[in-house]
Protein backbone atom coordinates (compact mmCIF):
# COMPACT_ATOMS: atom_id res chain seq x y z
CA UNK A 1 0.00 0.00 0.00
CA UNK A 2 1.43 3.20 -1.10
CA UNK A 3 0.38 5.99 1.04
CA UNK A 4 1.94 10.09 0.18
CA UNK A 5 1.73 12.34 3.73
CA UNK A 6 2.02 16.03 3.19
CA UNK A 7 3.59 17.95 6.22
CA UNK A 8 4.27 21.83 6.92
CA UNK A 9 0.98 23.86 6.34
CA UNK A 10 -0.14 26.42 9.09
CA UNK A 11 -0.79 29.75 9.52
CA UNK A 12 1.55 32.54 8.07
CA UNK A 13 1.15 36.33 7.89
CA UNK A 14 1.13 37.80 4.01
CA UNK A 15 4.63 38.25 2.99
CA UNK A 16 5.43 35.26 5.02
CA UNK A 17 7.25 31.78 3.70
CA UNK A 18 6.07 28.09 4.32
CA UNK A 19 7.51 24.75 3.32
CA UNK A 20 5.89 22.14 2.61
CA UNK A 21 6.95 18.52 2.50
CA UNK A 22 5.24 14.83 1.10
CA UNK A 23 6.89 11.79 1.29
CA UNK A 24 5.62 8.57 -0.62
CA UNK A 25 6.35 5.54 1.20
CA UNK A 26 5.03 1.57 0.66
CA UNK A 27 5.57 -0.69 -1.97
CA UNK A 28 7.09 2.04 -4.93
CA UNK A 29 9.69 0.47 -7.66
CA UNK A 30 9.30 4.29 -9.31
CA UNK A 31 8.02 7.72 -9.32
CA UNK A 32 7.61 9.46 -12.02
CA UNK A 33 5.75 12.98 -11.47
CA UNK A 34 5.16 14.81 -8.33
CA UNK A 35 2.91 17.62 -8.38
CA UNK A 36 1.14 19.74 -5.60
CA UNK A 37 -2.60 20.99 -6.12
CA UNK A 38 -4.40 23.34 -3.55
CA UNK A 39 -8.12 24.15 -3.38
CA UNK A 40 -9.66 26.94 -1.69
CA UNK A 41 -12.97 27.28 -0.15
CA UNK A 42 -15.55 27.62 -3.48
CA UNK A 43 -12.81 27.02 -6.32
CA UNK A 44 -11.81 24.29 -8.34
CA UNK A 45 -8.74 22.14 -7.86
CA UNK A 46 -5.62 23.55 -9.43
CA UNK A 47 -2.17 22.30 -10.46
CA UNK A 48 0.63 24.48 -8.58
CA UNK A 49 3.64 22.81 -9.38
CA UNK A 50 5.21 19.91 -11.27
CA UNK A 51 8.36 18.25 -10.93
CA UNK A 52 9.72 15.28 -13.01
CA UNK A 53 11.86 12.60 -11.97
CA UNK A 54 14.92 14.48 -13.99
CA UNK A 55 14.03 17.58 -11.99
CA UNK A 56 12.69 19.34 -14.79
CA UNK A 57 9.92 21.37 -13.30
CA UNK A 58 7.23 23.89 -14.21
CA UNK A 59 4.73 26.51 -12.24
CA UNK A 60 1.66 27.97 -12.49
CA UNK A 61 1.51 31.33 -13.51
CA UNK A 62 -0.24 32.80 -10.18
CA UNK A 63 3.08 31.28 -8.59
CA UNK A 64 6.28 31.94 -10.59
CA UNK A 65 9.25 33.99 -8.94
CA UNK A 66 7.67 33.47 -5.63
CA UNK A 67 7.13 29.18 -5.19
CA UNK A 68 9.59 26.82 -5.79
CA UNK A 69 9.18 22.78 -6.26
CA UNK A 70 12.18 20.25 -6.08
CA UNK A 71 12.58 16.88 -4.68
CA UNK A 72 14.17 13.97 -3.49
CA UNK A 73 14.44 10.86 -5.22
CA UNK A 74 16.34 8.58 -3.20
CA UNK A 75 13.71 9.91 -0.33
CA UNK A 76 10.76 9.99 -2.19
CA UNK A 77 9.62 12.96 -1.39
CA UNK A 78 8.68 16.37 -3.13
CA UNK A 79 8.92 19.79 -1.09
CA UNK A 80 7.11 23.21 -2.30
CA UNK A 81 8.87 26.15 -0.97
CA UNK A 82 6.36 28.97 -0.51
CA UNK A 83 7.58 32.57 -0.39
CA UNK A 84 6.02 36.33 -0.27
CA UNK A 85 2.65 34.16 0.30
CA UNK A 86 -0.57 36.55 -0.28
CA UNK A 87 -3.45 36.43 1.42
CA UNK A 88 -5.14 34.20 -2.37
CA UNK A 89 -2.32 31.69 -1.68
CA UNK A 90 -4.79 30.43 1.33
CA UNK A 91 -6.17 26.96 0.36
CA UNK A 92 -5.71 23.15 1.10
CA UNK A 93 -2.58 21.62 -0.69
CA UNK A 94 -2.40 18.20 -1.69
CA UNK A 95 0.61 16.29 -3.26
CA UNK A 96 0.22 14.50 -5.99
CA UNK A 97 2.49 11.49 -7.76
CA UNK A 98 2.26 8.95 -10.54
CA UNK A 99 3.94 5.41 -8.70
CA UNK A 100 4.87 2.60 -10.12
CA UNK A 101 4.01 -0.62 -7.38
CA UNK A 102 5.92 -3.85 -7.31
CA UNK A 103 2.74 -5.25 -8.90
CA UNK A 104 4.05 -3.32 -12.22
CA UNK A 105 1.11 -0.82 -12.40
CA UNK A 106 1.09 2.73 -12.89
CA UNK A 107 -1.10 4.74 -9.93
CA UNK A 108 -2.18 7.62 -9.21
CA UNK A 109 -2.20 8.86 -5.77
CA UNK A 110 -3.17 11.73 -3.63
CA UNK A 111 -2.04 13.12 -0.48
CA UNK A 112 -4.60 14.39 2.73
CA UNK A 113 -4.19 17.44 2.18
CA UNK A 114 -2.55 20.39 4.31
CA UNK A 115 -4.15 23.49 5.18
CA UNK A 116 -2.13 26.44 4.65
CA UNK A 117 -3.92 30.09 5.73
CA UNK A 118 -2.09 33.44 4.92
CA UNK A 119 -4.02 36.08 7.17
CA UNK A 120 -2.82 38.85 8.96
Amino acid sequence: QVQLVESGGGLVQPGGSLRLSCAASGSIVAINDMAWYRQAPGKARERVARIMHDGSANLADSVKGRFTVSRNNAENTVYLQMNSLKPEDTAVYYCNANIRERMGSWVNYWGQGTQVTVSS
